[in-house]
């Protein structure tokens, strides 16, 4: 195990897919780390499978992780290295590790349900280590490629993990890993391990997906005569009542949450703290959140994200954001007001685009909504409104001169100036609306 190194720490995205909350979390958790041992975050593309990767695609994950603010140190693409993983596949053959199969899918498939008839676990038996070399000649003969695998100790396996603690994993009970297709092609072990190695790899931060694949993983570390990083397996997403998240992850791409108006903090500080022992509260900066950051704090129950509370974050980080944090946006919905109208609004917006329904409700030409009972007190607020727009002036002439009081007198002000039960606090938005305006719709004309 790695110890006394330079932290540094890698997300590894694949180019087939967008990047969803999963992925963002994985690449949260490593950028944490980094920033609160004052480490390197690396990013790596993991795009050896060629066929399916895009550039548009690799585009869209930089593009994703610089608009969350979770900036990487180094970055490097696999498709870059297949030399170096071929140079690590040949010092695996010379040491007898890496041996050809020419089993068919068909064949074990057939073999797996055989185990299964027998009681067996579903374990590839290593019949092809059994081959002669005129046998594999045979099946080279019929057009059959083999596919690699890594003949693993049969030992077992143990690393303290800094999320489960004491981890073990028989390398008896699991198949001997692919590495290299039967075209040729990497699987994602072994080009992993070869650029940890490479990269210098302190921690490697992911899911508990991978728990049983660190057994074989760690091995062939040792084979390659590199030293294994300190594994960190976190618990996996699951929705608000315990599903899984997977039939879901296009609606929680980043893009699509970007679109429907989420702030990068919002979702990063939602993925920092579930399923941990902090509380769940919004964080104005990634340097907040790894100040708190802590392995320790992770629990082992599955995290929920929950939509809802999504929300409300983006709610109470609006409430706290600066004009100038939201200002080009507020200009390309069209919204006029400056400064003085977020300042009035914020705190009634959980996303940015529902300030355009406040600059609507204020400077747009509309009827003042009254309700028949209303429609005399209004009239009589009409003529008491000064030039000033002082709401609080107005309040109390309207006291002294009706039998209003409470709810009865500032729900119909408010109907009747903005068209809404509820909203910000009214005295920023008269001085807003203007005497003008505030006047004719409290004598129900469209202004």
């Amino acid at each position: 195990m790695t110890t006394n190194l330079p932290t540094r720490v890698r997300f590894a995205p694949s180019p087939t897919g967008k990047l969803h909350v999963g992925n963002v979390r994985t690449a949260l958790m490593n950028v944490l780390h980094a920033r609160s041992t004052d480490g390197v975050f690396i990013l790596r593309i993991d795009d050896t499978d060629v066929a399916r990767g895009t550039q548009e695609n690799e585009d869209a994950i930089r593009d994703d992780l610089t608009w969350l603010g979770l900036h990487w140190q180094e970055t490097f693409s696999q498709s870059q290295r297949f030399k170096i993983y071929d140079e690590a596949a040949e010092k695996l053959k010379e040491a007898g590790l890496l041996y050809p199969a020419y089993d068919t899918a068909e064949e074990l498939d057939r073999q797996r349900k055989l185990q299964g008839v027998q009681g067996k676990p579903p374990i590839y038996d290593r019949r092809a280590l059994d081959l002669t070399d005129d046998q594999k000649a045979a099946y080279e003969a019929e057009g059959r490629k083999p596919h690699w695998r890594f003949k693993l100790s049969g030992n077992s396996v143990s690393w303290v993990d800094m999320v489960r603690g004491e981890q073990s994993i028989e390398t008896s009970s699991i198949s001997d890993p692919v590495l290299i297709r039967g075209d040729g092609s990497y699987l994602y072990t072994l080009p992993s391990v070869v650029d940890d190695i490479d990269a210098k790899i302190s921690h490697v931060i992911r899911g508990e997906d991978h728990v049983t694949n660190s057994g074989a993983q760690i091995e062939i570390f040792r084979a390659l005569g590199g030293s294994e990083p300190t594994f960190a397996h976190t618990p996996l997403l699951v929705d608000k009542d315990g599903g899984k998240l997977s039939k879901r992850l296009d609606s929680l791409s980043m893009r699509q949450l970007r679109e429907e108006g989420y702030e990068p903090m919002a979702i990063l500080s939602l993925l920092a703290k579930i399923g941990t022992s902090d509380p769940v509260e919004e964080r104005m900066t990634i340097k907040a959140l790894a100040s708190e950051f802590s392995f320790s704090k992770i629990g082992r129950a599955p995290a929920r994200f929950d939509d809802v509370e999504l929300r409300a974050l983006n709610a109470k980080i609006l409430h706290e954001t600066p004009y100038s944090g939201v200002k080009d946006r507020l200009d390309a919905l069209g919204v006029h007001g400056g400064e003085e109208f977020w300042l009035a609004i914020r705190d009634n917006v959980e996303v940015v685009d529902d300030a355009a329904g406040w600059n609507a409700a204020l400077y747009a030409p509309m009827a003042g909504v009254i309700d028949a009972d209303d429609k005399s007190f209004c009239a009589t607020a009409a003529e008491l409104l000064g030039d000033d727009t002082d709401w609080s002036e107005l309040v109390r002439k309207l006291k002294d001169n009706t039998d209003r009081k409470g709810k009865g007198l500032f729900m119909p002000l408010r109907k009747a100036l903005t068209g809404r039960n509820n909203g910000p606090q009214m005295g920023p938005l008269l001085t807003l609306m203007g005497a003008e305006t505030a006047r004719a719709r409290l004598r129900g004309e469209t202004a």
